[in-house]
């Protein structure tokens, strides 16, 4: 990052054009010099991971009012005010029918 001679604020560069200060827009001539020190990690290779195989919850004893299968995946969620009680909701882990259940 480079910073103008007579302000000290930020060089700013678009393309091929003159650098000018952010602050006072004053146009510098040449180009800016721009230098890292970091080095960036590349991976050497990219896993794709299916969202179905990311599954971490519990499994309950409940019967699917869908296929009668006597399990389901449960999660909570805050759906009405903050006063209220949470929704709990359920994955059956036969067939995938979702559904909900009040306190």
């Amino acid at each position: 990052m480079e910073f103008c001679t007579k302000c000290g604020g930020m060089l700013l560069s678009e393309g091929d054009k003159s650098p000018v200060c952010a602050k006072c827009g004053f146009k510098h001539k040449g180009k800016l010099k721009v230098q890292s020190s970091e080095k960036i990690a590349v991976p050497e290779r990219v896993a794709v991971v299916k969202e179905s195989e990311l599954n971490t919850y519990p499994i309950v004893e409940i019967k699917c009012p869908s296929c009668k299968y006597n399990e389901a995946y449960f999660w909570t969620m805050q759906t009405r005010s903050s006063d209220e009680s949470e929704t709990k909701f359920y994955k059956c882990a036969k067939c995938e029918h979702t559904w909900r259940a009040y306190r």
